[in-house]
């Protein structure tokens, strides 16, 4: 299934296993650009509760590559090359269990 491509001025954020089930969405557009550092801080504005049980075990990608995430008080300058542009794909990975 092919994801849609987001509005103008947005990018696309795509929900998976726990982070699906707590915001009871698959995906959503969000306004871009937004430094990566704001991207939890967003995500916990909009879904309370989700920084704590989904997001601080997750790993998070972006068009499709892994990226670190840094805390929301870095500010050390490298915002310009670590903020979600327009158009971009992000992720949001839960850790998953088999068993």
């Amino acid at each position: 299934m092919s994801t849609p491509k987001p509005p103008k001025g947005h990018f696309n954020i795509l929900y998976f296993a726990t982070a699906s089930s707590h915001t009871g969405k698959d995906m959503e557009a969000l306004p871009a650009p937004l430094p990566l550092r704001k991207l939890f801080d967003t995500l916990e504005e909009r879904y309370q509760g989700i920084r704590e049980t989904v997001l601080d075990h997750s790993l998070v990608t972006i068009n499709l590559s892994y990226v670190d995430m840094p805390s929301s008080e870095d500010e050390d300058g490298e915002d310009n090359v670590n903020v979600i542009q327009e158009g971009d794909e992000v992720a949001i990975i839960p850790p998953v269990s088999s068993g």
